[in-house]
């Protein structure tokens, strides 16, 4: 599997929104010993933790998910292929992204948002309106 700067290293990733992104990131940074790995406006924010990492994002009032989680795969389009034909709700198609992936997001029977990413270039995050910290 491919890495780049934009993604985090681990394969699944929560992503959990907030109404106020910048004092999500303080508060879980302070108090529970997360650390900012890259910033995306105001709108976004990787955190890491050991191993493991986080995405912050601005509560988007239009989803009814609560949180959700995302993947690392190979191949996007054949797993976005495979969850078609076994009839789950793509939630979005597959589609290549400024910041160096291709992702799809797909609804699980409780309503659980589940984003595919494949990484398919390495592309500098300030290109995009990042700021990489590490």
């Amino acid at each position: 599997m491919t890495t780049n700067r934009s993604m985090p290293p681990s394969v699944v990733i929560s992503k959990l929104p907030y109404p106020d992104v910048r004092e999500a990131v303080d508060w879980l940074c302070r108090s529970l010993g997360f650390k900012e790995r890259l910033r995306i406006g105001d709108h976004r924010a990787q955190l890491t933790f050991g191993g493991g990492s986080i995405v912050v994002t601005k509560q988007d009032g239009a989803s009814s998910a609560s949180f959700s989680v995302m993947v690392r795969v190979d191949d996007v389009d054949s797993h976005h292929e495979r969850a078609k034909q076994s009839g789950a709700r793509i939630v979005s198609p597959p589609a290549d992204y400024p910041y160096g992936e291709r992702q799809y997001t797909v609804e699980d029977i409780g309503g659980h948002h589940w984003i595919f990413s494949q990484t398919i270039a390495d592309v500098e995050p300030k290109i995009w309106g990042g700021i990489l910290f590490e």
